[in-house]
């Protein structure tokens, strides 16, 4: 059983109506990961819907012996949720890429949830719709972009998003690597280019500064 004020806390259910609300208290799970723990691995049987209260989750599949990353969920991200829905075992495996505390719904929770309102079913749909267009997203970059590209995207992206020139990678180069479709060895060849470029320097243990924000937009964008 969760404490109600857990279930308030998440966006996903905010403005379901108290029942509801109730529902999902009594029937959810509090489960937390330690870094590195794989909360399932593709081909178990799916056990509920997972909703991320605290740290970071990446789901990957293995192909061809190499790890590529379907996606990335932070707090309030789902997980499971297809596996869930169409009774089959999970497609990918999920595994805690830092210290993470998730609260698990089962298929009864929703059901008894949705009886109350309908309008969760809604918003659950909403939320496959949206992993739709990241994973699609996430397919075209890697089609029309090469990893020198790839790369420079995803440091202006933490670049804008933390409002600082220094930040962490937010991952180990495998990590990252993996999270922009390629392998270590290639990730610490541009790494070092960018370096030489001088558009980063190194700042730290897994951390960068960026030099120039508007050569490494240039080069997220360029076509050669």
């Amino acid at each position: 059983m969760l404490a109600p004020a857990a279930i308030d806390t998440i966006a996903l259910f905010r403005t379901l109506n108290t029942n509801a609300r109730r529902a999902l208290a009594e029937h959810g799970e509090l489960l937390r990961f330690s870094q590195g723990e794989m909360l399932w691995n593709a081909g178990d049987a799916a056990r509920g819907l997972h909703v991320l209260l605290e740290g970071e989750v990446r789901v990957v599949r293995i192909v061809g012996g190499r790890q590529h990353v379907v996606h990335t969920e932070g707090p309030g991200g789902t997980l499971g949720d297809a596996a869930l829905f169409d009774g089959l075992p999970y497609p990918a495996t999920a595994v805690a890429s830092r210290p993470s505390v998730c609260a698990m719904f089962s298929r009864k929770a929703l059901h008894a949830a949705m009886e109350s309102d309908a309008s969760l079913a809604f918003a659950l749909l909403g939320r496959l719709a949206t992993r739709l267009r990241q994973v699609l997203g996430r397919l075209d970059g890697a089609n029309a972009r090469t990893v020198r590209q790839r790369l420079a995207h995803f440091l202006i992206g933490k670049f804008d998003t933390g409002g600082r020139s220094t930040f962490a990678l937010g991952g180990t180069q495998t990590e990252v690597a993996e999270e922009l479709g390629t392998v270590r060895e290639v990730l610490v060849r541009e790494l070092r280019d960018l370096r030489e470029a001088r558009l980063i320097a190194p700042a730290g243990r897994g951390r960068v500064r960026v030099l120039s924000a508007a050569r490494l937009r240039q080069r997220a964008g360029a076509r050669s």
